[in-house]
């Protein structure tokens, strides 16, 4: 069975930092077989697309809201991934959570096709 656990999160006022991280572990989770994204749900919201990185660590896409602020990676020897969250803004506050699909194909996974997911760490940013 593969598990996801995140971690990292908490309070931060704006323009703070937080470092998000996601350690996948199971006997069948080797990391450089799956594609690997966050999403996040504020209350009261549905679940969103922030970010998502490929097998390899190479590629890489954003939704707009956090371009230039958010970076995604991985470190597929430790089978963590990771997203360093700076100049954090209120409408930021937020679940994070983290998955990971076993990706074949030419693009990206919709939120659908993602095997496993973690259980979130939530994220507040205050004003």
């Amino acid at each position: 069975q593969v598990q996801l656990v995140e971690s990292g999160g908490g309070p931060v006022q704006a323009g703070g930092s937080l470092r998000l991280s996601c350690a996948g572990s199971g006997p069948t989770f080797f990391a450089d077989s799956y594609t690997m994204g966050w999403f996040r749900q504020a209350p009261g919201k549905v679940r969103e697309f922030v970010a998502v990185i490929n097998w390899s660590g190479d590629t890489t896409s954003y939704t707009d809201s956090v371009k230039g602020r958010f970076t995604i990676s991985r470190d597929n020897a430790k089978n963590t991934m990771y997203l360093q969250m700076n100049s954090l803004k209120p409408e930021d506050t937020a679940t994070y959570y983290c998955a990971a699909a076993r990706w074949t194909r030419d693009g990206w996974p919709r939120s659908y096709e993602y095997d496993y997911w973690g259980q979130g760490t939530q994220v507040a940013v205050s004003s």
